[in-house]
């Protein structure tokens, strides 16, 4: 065969393959099907549970029996997705109608996970097997091949429930994703009947009956308001509280207990509401909490925060919900595959689409028992009719010679080849035209049939055959009577099932806390050699003054409302506000000042610690190895950011040696390494912005390199240890900069 090439644009080639990729994982894989609410892993897994016949009332089989089952048939993505999908079935906490009854450690609300599949069990819940999985064998959903076309795999489950509002449902696909919240199953079934008994029944009228989402976690959705807006667009933010409940304790102490989170804490967010709770204890924000201690057990949630006596309780709340996850928000995209393509659906479209799956499912169904009840009317008017002929069938029978003469004569009259008693028998035996369905159950009929007694049964039988044939075709024909028939087994199907509501829907207007303003106050900031830095009062610093000084490398007056700037060798500032840092007692240990900026202590070394408000007053002198000086107007460094580059250095390898203030000296003496001392005035060093390298300190000699820096002023005098011997740097010449310096 003669080899063909075809030659295309490559980015053709990409766009097409990526948009094959991009609709195989929304269709196949992250999106669920607006008619049974499920993804394809879902699917998979409960139906493989039912085939293994793993139902609600047999015994549990262990997870990685099912995982491998489900992964080696139908879904080839790895077993930690699908075991991933069982335990989520499973957790009541997360799904409104759990499908999966689990056995074992299956995670918990605080984020912890589920055992390995080996050590855990499962099998379906009743409502899965009775809702999601009835009539299975009745032909009412198609089958597709599977993924090697070894197996057959339903292209979807004969859900009898509106399940994607039901259990709702999270995915992120390729340049979409979908989260929709949990409802009630007995108010979605409600919304379900007042559509089919009237479609033009509007968004609204449907929120009659859905009052808004139920999570399992209980909460309070507090943006009633916005409801019908998401509800008719299928998008829009939910605003969920956590149940707070005011309790009283011995000595008129009280109690804020939380007994409902909102749904979005499930899991780790739990212990980070507990650290900002923490937080705003420290940072003074709520000092009327004095402990806090999560009760939660497998009863629920139970959150305790132990207050002041005198507090003020609903203040408290208001903070809480402003400043920690108690009050969140929940973003609705109601995003399903409808028809085939992905689509983001309003309240009513989603009851719609399933509505409509509901009356195609119940067409099929009724159309099977249909057919069945149709063969066996056919089967019983042919016994009863050769009842009436049963001695010329006996005669029949014993004349032939092969069953094929039998059932030739039964079902054309063909008497050739059949001894006949009496020629009277042959031509009654040439009238007979009975099917072949017949013909073989007459065959394989038993001699006791022909009692009295079984033959009424039979016309009895036939009576209620032909009942049932003209009620199917009734409900096939007539949509009311079809309509009757999905509503009564709704209605059965929320009498079993249905739950009380447990989140609350109400409206709330958005809290406001009125922050009480800073009192302007003076502190002493004291940092020690370990980077242990905290605040305390100016009387406890002037009291402890010789103490504080000799144990602290920093020691800083400044207001409360200032913030401290912290310069590292790496040219970067770190900027944290007073407020933050801890304030107490001179004795206090403080807090490690890696924790409060992201200064790192491994990578980076402090070199300068000063207020911006001094910074701001002043001008900053900065050294760095390479010998490169300039200084800098202090009012740069008044930046909102917490980190920044406070100055450029001259490539990856240089650091900066040395910063201080330009007022603190009146001269600057360069140190080399080979032992040249240069000594300028200020005045020499030029001021740039933090964003120059500057300019140079000295000419230094091949090999040399800038090894120490000395600030000096004019009040003191400085006196260094060199080669063994006193070295007073005031009395040393001042010079011009960029010069070679004095050797010593």
């Amino acid at each position: 065969m003669e080899e063909k090439i075809i030659r295309m644009e490559y980015s053709e080639i990409m766009q097409k393959s990526y948009i094959d990729y991009a609709m195989s994982v929304i269709v196949a894989r992250a999106l669920p099907d607006v008619r049974d609410g499920l993804k394809p892993v879902q699917r998979r897994t409960l139906y493989d549970m039912m085939e293994l016949g793993i139902y609600h009332d047999r015994p549990f089989r262990k997870c990685a029996r099912i995982v491998g089952d489900t992964m080696g048939k139908y879904h080839p993505h790895g077993d930690s997705s699908i075991y991933d999908a069982l335990v989520v079935m499973a957790q009541d906490f997360k799904k409104g109608q759990p499908l999966v009854d689990g056995h074992g450690n299956f995670g918990s609300i605080e984020g912890d996970g589920a055992a390995a599949m080996r050590y855990t069990e499962a099998r379906l819940q009743k409502i899965t097997q009775e809702v999601y999985l009835k009539d299975m064998d009745k032909g009412i959903v198609s089958y597709l091949p599977n993924f090697d076309e070894t197996e057959k795999e339903p292209e979807v489950l004969p859900v009898r429930i509106p399940n994607l509002l039901v259990n709702g449902a999270d995915g992120i696909a390729v340049g979409m994703a979908t989260n929709i919240p949990p409802h009630n199953l007995g108010e979605v079934i409600d919304a379900e009947l007042a559509f089919i008994k009237d479609e033009t029944v509007t968004t609204e009228d449907l929120m009659q009956h859905i009052k808004g989402p139920d999570f399992p976690t209980g909460g309070i959705v507090v943006n009633e308001k916005d409801l019908p807006s998401i509800y008719e667009s299928g998008t829009g933010k939910l605003r969920i509280r956590g149940r707070v409940e005011v309790e009283k304790g011995k000595n008129g102490k009280l109690f804020l207990v939380v007994t409902e989170i909102p749904y979005t804490m499930i899991g780790a967010n739990i212990g980070k509401f507990l650290c900002d709770v923490a937080d705003l204890v420290e940072s003074r924000k709520a000092p009327e909490i004095v402990d806090i201690s999560n009760q939660s057990s497998k009863e629920g949630i139970r959150i305790v925060l132990e207050l002041r006596r005198g507090s003020d309780v609903e203040k408290l709340k208001n903070l809480l919900y402003k400043k920690t996850r108690l009050e969140d928000t929940f973003g609705v995209n109601m995003l399903a595959v409808a028809d085939g393509r992905p689509e983001t659906l309003g309240l009513r479209s989603v009851i719609e689409h399933h509505v409509e799956f509901l009356f195609d499912l119940t067409t099929k169904k009724y159309q099977s028992l249909l057919t069945k009840e149709l063969e066996k009317k056919e089967i019983q008017e042919g016994l009863i009719k050769a009842c009436d002929v049963i001695d010329l069938i006996i005669e029949i029978i014993r004349g032939s010679r092969s069953q094929k003469q039998v059932k030739d004569c039964l079902t054309m009259g063909i008497t050739e080849g059949i001894n006949f008693k009496r020629k009277a028998s042959e031509k009654a035996a040439r009238n007979l035209c009975f099917t072949q369905k017949q013909a073989s159950a007459i065959l394989e009929m038993r001699l006791y049939r022909l009692i009295g007694l079984e033959i009424e049964a039979l016309l009895k039988e036939n009576e209620e055959t032909l009942k049932k044939i003209a009620s199917y075709e009734d409900i096939l024909n007539n949509y009311d009577s079809m309509a009757e028939v999905i509503s009564k087994d709704l209605l059965a199907i929320k009498k079993e099932y249905a739950r009380p509501r447990k989140t609350q829907i109400t409206h709330a207007e958005a809290v406001v806390i009125q922050e009480a303003p800073i009192q302007e106050t003076e502190v002493v900031i004291l940092m020690d050699r370990f980077g242990y830095v905290r605040t305390v009062d100016p009387l406890v610093y002037e009291r402890n003054q010789e103490a504080a000084d000799a144990e602290n490398k920093v020691v800083i007056r400044c207001m409360n409302t200032d913030r401290l700037c912290i310069f590292t060798d790496l040219g970067k500032m770190h900027s944290i506000k007073v407020l933050d840092l801890p304030f107490g007692k001179f004795r206090d240990k403080g807090t490690p000042i890696d924790n409060l900026c992201g200064y790192s202590s491994s990578s980076e070394q402090i070199l300068f610690v000063q207020s911006l408000q001094q910074i701001k007053r002043d001008k900053l002198l900065f050294v760095t190895a390479s010998g490169m000086v300039k200084l800098v107007d202090g009012s740069e460094f008044e930046v909102a950011k917490r980190l920044v580059q406070a100055t450029k250095l001259a490539d990856e390898q240089d650091r900066v040696l040395s910063v201080g203030l330009g007022s603190a000296c009146e001269t600057v003496v360069f140190q080399s390494a080979k032992g040249y001392f240069l000594r300028v005035s200020i005045s020499e060093i030029p001021e740039k912005k933090k964003a120059a390298v500057g300019v140079r300190s000295m000419n230094f000699l091949k090999g040399d390199t800038l090894e120490a820096v000395y600030f000096l002023s004019s009040s003191q005098d400085f006196t260094i240890d060199y080669k063994g011997k006193p070295l007073c740097l005031n009395r040393m010449k001042i010079a011009k900069r960029d010069g070679r310096g004095v050797k010593h």
